[in-house]
């Protein structure tokens, strides 16, 4: 079996009529803690490593965002790397879809998106150092 090329789930995202509302509905009924931006991040800590904190996003995106491709896809699944790089350079030599955009970084990390086996876009992402 190949050794695991994600090390975590980075966050969930799904796309909503109103995010606004329904940040503010899962707020009320299931106590999320919606932030400023619209989600939230779900804090934990490594299992090897303890002292290691990460966290997972939880975030409705407006119905008509373009940040999961062309298509009708309902949600994107961000998954955590711990070299965004060597994971793409790999997928590129397996015959995966890449965005032609690459990978682009940020201040919170390095990202990349592909294609699943149906089609699906996938986030790649390799948290900044501490994160």
């Amino acid at each position: 079996m190949k050794k695991s090329r994600v090390t975590g789930l980075g966050g969930i995202f799904f796309k909503a009529r109103n995010p606004t509302a329904l940040g503010t509905w899962y707020r009320k009924h299931l106590g999320l803690p919606i932030e400023v931006w619209g989600g939230l991040a779900f804090p934990w800590r490594d299992a090897k490593d303890p002292k290691k904190k990460g966290s997972t996003v939880w975030s409705p995106f407006a119905a008509d965002t373009p940040y999961f491709g062309r298509g009708k896809q309902g949600h994107m699944v961000n998954y955590r790397v711990a070299s965004l790089k060597k994971v793409v350079a790999a997928l590129k030599k397996e015959g995966v879809w890449i965005d032609p955009k690459g990978i682009e970084a940020s201040e919170f990390g390095k990202f990349a998106w592909i294609k699943d086996g149906e089609g699906n876009r996938v986030e790649l992402w390799e948290p900044p150092k501490g994160g």
